[in-house]
């Protein structure tokens, strides 16, 4: 796709469709992020505090859940004056709001949410309300550091993601055919991937010869082995974006080998979208602290010293649904150096936690680890669940079911796993009253007790 299309995209289309037929703020916003990067950093820590005492304020007077936790704890917004006083709330935790769903709902809000479900990469599907200001700020967020990577709107962008599960009718099909190429981009469905269709997919970006390739981690390292392997050689794309899982320094290696281009980190989930990025020093991962207050909350017997810690995020735009001191179940690391870029948000040094497992078949399928929690988020009933690998031909399911659970989700999880693996591997699902967590804390959704496979 040229350039010309790019600026018809961004100066027309894109306003018209998002401004004009949507009544989004999407652009609004997006400039105003845009302006407050290059804030010093100070100045930044000053918008941040005053969006995150607005926040608190509007949850003392709206939300029952913390009205009513702060009042018995003898708290009240006017009290916390620091970020010292903010980091002594009490967290927030998935089971806290699966719990206290509907008190955790601004009162003069809550007929005005969106919904979604998370991925459940903690083996915990969670559904949780968003506002409309919300989802265009976490949109515009999105644009801003992924522009940093050089992905622009109306850039030819590929996709290597994970495809729709499920049924989609005719018409929902269409749409996103008609979305996709407004947007110029298309999207290759990885849970797709194996050893003998690995051609196919280099065909395919062959083929779409796109300016910006979007991918899970796993898949895009995987399809980066082969072409190395083989000498297979590509069109050449300007810039790489990995997502979904952490991107460690030998992954990109081999990316940047394969594919000739830089490759970017990110991070972020589902109930925040973007929360950190690269920007084009690769120096770590900007904060979108303009956006978010992310904190890292260290271990009680760590050294003083200790930059590692657990992740806890709050929302300062959800007021509908407000996430405060929320515990996402990650692990990263800070750093303590301004970037050179001069942007003032501040870094993370890197992502420590939430790598997936891939699932391997006798026929050499590879099937990435976020099949599952994307396949099993909307599956009423189901509370937690972890996918075990011990045998090439053999998958274990082990799911804690709620009172939502009915026989046909057994028959939709079933169905689904199988038009992805086929015959080739047996699914034993079986029904347990708990799933340990790891020494760590977390749940390992997919574990894989194979031995590592080697590219020949």
């Amino acid at each position: 796709m040229s350039d010309w299309y790019e600026n018809l995209f961004r100066r027309a289309l894109y306003p018209v469709y998002e401004t004009g037929l949507r009544r989004r703020r999407t652009l609004a916003y997006f400039k105003d992020y845009r302006r407050n990067q290059w804030l010093a950093p100070e100045q930044i820590a000053a918008l941040q505090w005053e969006r995150l005492k607005a926040l608190l304020d509007h949850c003392y007077r709206e939300v029952p859940y913390y009205r009513q936790q702060w009042h018995e704890l003898g708290i009240a917004p006017q009290d916390i004056r620091s970020l010292d006083d903010y980091a002594r709330l009490p967290l927030l935790t998935k089971a806290d709001i699966r719990a206290n769903g509907d008190a955790l709902k601004a009162e003069s809000l809550r007929n005005q949410l969106g919904y979604k479900a998370t991925g459940g990469s903690t083996g915990e599907p969670m559904r949780f309300g968003y506002t409309r200001e919300s989802n265009d700020r976490r949109t515009a967020v999105m644009w801003r550091g992924y522009e940093w990577a050089g992905s622009r709107m109306g850039r030819r962008t590929l996709f290597l993601w994970g495809g729709a599960v499920g049924e989609p009718t005719r018409m929902h099909q269409f749409k996103d055919r008609l979305y996709n190429a407004a947007f110029a981009r298309r999207v290759l469905n990885s849970f797709h991937m194996t050893e003998g269709n690995m051609a196919g997919f280099a065909d395919a970006i062959d083929a779409y010869r796109p300016e910006v390739i979007v991918a899970y981690v796993g898949p895009l390292v995987r399809l980066a082995q082969w072409m190395i392997a083989t000498g297979r050689r590509i069109h050449q794309p300007q810039t790489i974006i990995g997502a979904a899982e952490a991107l460690h320094e030998f992954q990109r290696k081999i990316i940047e080998q394969a594919f000739g281009c830089p490759a970017y980190n990110t991070y972020g989930c589902r109930e925040f979208m973007l929360i950190a990025a690269e920007c084009e020093k690769r120096n770590g991962l900007h904060v979108n602290a303009d956006h978010l207050v992310v904190e890292l909350r260290k271990p009680a017997a760590a050294p003083a010293d200790t930059q590692s810690g657990e992740v806890v995020v709050t929302d300062l735009f959800n007021y509908g649904m407000p996430f405060v001191r929320y515990v996402n179940g990650d692990t990263a690391t800070a750093s303590s150096v301004r970037c050179e870029c001069g942007r003032g948000l501040p870094l993370l040094n890197r992502i420590d936690g939430r790598v997936l497992d891939a699932i391997r078949t006798p026929d050499g399928h590879m099937l990435p680890g976020e099949f599952f929690p994307h396949m099993l988020k909307d599956v009423p009933g189901l509370e937690r669940f972890q996918v075990v690998q011990r045998r090439l031909d053999q998958l274990d399911l082990a799911m804690v079911r709620g009172a939502g659970f009915e026989e046909s989700s057994l028959t939709y999880i079933r169905r689904e796993v199988t038009k992805v693996l086929g015959d080739s591997i047996e699914l034993r699902c079986r029904f347990v009253d708990d799933i340990p967590l790891t020494p760590s804390g977390k749940l390992r959704v997919t574990v894989s007790e194979l031995p590592p496979v080697t590219v020949a």
